[in-house]
C-alpha cells in the first residue's frame, strides 16, 4: 500500500507521454497530408507512414522542450540550488540548507523521494563540515594560545637575564622558570603526539593478560613523593583482577588521573581507589577530597584544551589534553569513563574496561 502513489505517478506520467505521442502522430499526418495535396504527390505506403512516424517523433520532441522546462519548474531549481550549494561547500563555506518546501501533508510520502534523500545529505555533510571546521578553528586557538603562553614567559625572562646587574639568585630565579616553561612545552608537544597517533589509524595495541591491580599499586608508588609531598591521606581497596588489555596505554589513563587527583587535592586531603569486579568488566574508581568540578563542566570535561577552572589549571600547569587522552584510550579499548562530582566535596572518576581484547583488537 505504501507503493501506490508510486504506481499512480508512473502510470499517469505514461499515459500522458502515450497521449502527447498520439496527438504529435495526429498531427503529423495531416500536416503530410496537406503536404503531399499541395504538391500533388504521394509517397507510397511504408514511405509515408514511416515519414509520418519521423515527423510525429520531431513534433513530440520539440513540444517536450518547449513546454517542460513551463511543466518542472521545480526541479529546475531544485538542480540549480543543489549545484549552488554544492559550490559553496567547495569553497569552504558550510552554512548551507537547502530547504524542498515540501507540504507538510505531503511530507512524509515524500521523504523517501530520491531528491528528499540527497538534499538530506547533503545538509547533513555540510553540518558535519561546518561542527568539523569550529572545532579546528578552537583546536588552532587552543594550541597557540597554549603554546604563546610558555613563549611569551621564556622570551621576556630571557631578556631579563641580560641585564647584567642581575644578582646570582635572581638569574637563577629566571633560568628555573625557563626551565619550567620549556618542560611545560615538551610536555604539550608530547601530548599532542599523542593524541594525534590514537585518532590514526597508524595506532597498534599489544593486549595481553596482566594483573590491574599491581599495575595500579606500582604507579600509585611511583607517584609518592607528589601525594608525600602535600600530606595527602591515600587509600587502596583493589581486588585481584587480571585484565587483557595493552598494559602501556593503560598506564596512561591512571597516570593521567592520578596526577590530576593529587594536583587538586589540597594539602591534607585524601585520595581513594578502588577496584573491583563488575559484571563483565573491570571497575577502577578515584575519587579526591579536592575542589571539585561545577555540573555546567562535567559533560565537556573529556573536551580537548577545555579547562573548568582556567585560572587553577593554569597555575597547576596543565594544558587540558590529559583527560582527552585518557577518554580516548578508554574509548579505544571498549570501555567508558564517566566523571561524578560536586564543588567543594570532591571528584570521582569512574573508569569500566571489558575483560577481553575482541572489542579493540581489529585496531591492531
Amino acid at each position: 500500500m505504501k507503493r501506490e502513489p508510486g504506481y499512480i505517478h508512473f502510470v499517469t506520467s505514461v499515459g500522458m507521454v502515450l497521449l502527447a505521442l498520439f496527438l504529435s502522430w495526429t498531427a503529423a499526418f495531416y500536416i503530410t497530408g496537406a503536404v503531399y495535396s499541395r504538391i500533388g504527390w504521394e509517397p507510397h505506403g511504408l514511405f509515408a507512414l514511416l515519414i509520418n512516424a519521423t515527423l510525429g517523433f520531431v513534433l513530440f520532441g520539440t513540444a517536450i522542450a518547449i513546454v517542460g522546462p513551463f511543466l518542472r519548474p521545480r526541479e529546475h531549481h531544485f538542480f540549480t540550488e543543489m549545484n549552488e550549494a554544492l559550490k559553496r561547500i567547495s569553497r569552504g563555506d558550510f552554512r548551507v540548507n537547502i530547504e524542498m518546501g515540501i507540504d507538510h501533508r505531503k511530507a512524509r510520502k515524500r521523504q523517501q523521494h530520491p531528491y528528499v534523500q540527497l538534499v538530506n545529505s547533503i545538509n547533513d555533510m555540510a553540518a558535519n563540515l561546518k561542527a568539523m571546521e569550529e572545532l579546528r578553528q578552537e583546536f588552532i586557538s587552543n594550541v597557540s594560545h597554549e603554546i604563546g603562553t610558555p613563549l611569551t614567559s621564556i622570551s621576556g625572562f630571557a631578556k631579563a637575564l641580560k641585564d647584567e646587574r642581575l644578582d646570582l639568585e635572581q638569574r637563577h630565579q629566571y633560568l628555573t622558570i625557563i626551565e619550567t616553561e620549556c618542560v611545560r612545552l615538551s610536555k604539550l608537544s608530547d601530548n599532542l603526539m599523542k593524541l594525534a597517533v590514537l585518532d590514526s589509524a597508524q595506532q597498534t595495541f599489544h593486549p595481553a593478560p596482566y594483573r590491574l591491580d599491581k599495575q595500579l599499586v606500582s604507579l600509585l608508588l611511583a607517584c609518592e613523593p607528589q601525594w608525600e609531598a602535600k600530606k595527602i591521606d591515600m587509600s587502596v581497596e583493589a581486588e585481584e583482577v587480571e585484565i587483557i588489555v595493552d598494559e602501556d596505554q593503560m598506564s596512561q589513563v591512571w597516570l593521567n588521573l592520578i596526577h590530576n587527583a593529587i594536583k587538586f587535592t589540597p594539602h591534607g586531603g585524601s585520595i581513594s581507589i578502588f577496584l573491583a569486579r563488575d559484571g563483565d568488566q573491570a571497575a577502577v574508581r578515584i575519587a579526591d577530597t579536592g575542589q571539585g568540578i561545577a555540573e555546567q563542566d562535567q559533560p565537556r570535561i573529556f573536551e580537548r584544551f577545555y579547562k573548568a577552572d582556567k585560572s587553577r589549571t593554569r597555575t597547576a600547569g596543565g594544558s587540558g589534553l590529559g583527560l582527552s587522552i585518557a577518554h580516548k584510550i578508554t574509548e579505544l579499548h571498549g570501555g567508558s569513563i564517566s566523571v561524578c562530582s560536586k564543588p567543594g566535596e570532591g571528584t570521582e572518576f569512574t573508569v569500566l574496561l571489558p575483560w577481553t581484547q575482541s572489542s579493540f583488537a581489529t585496531n591492531e
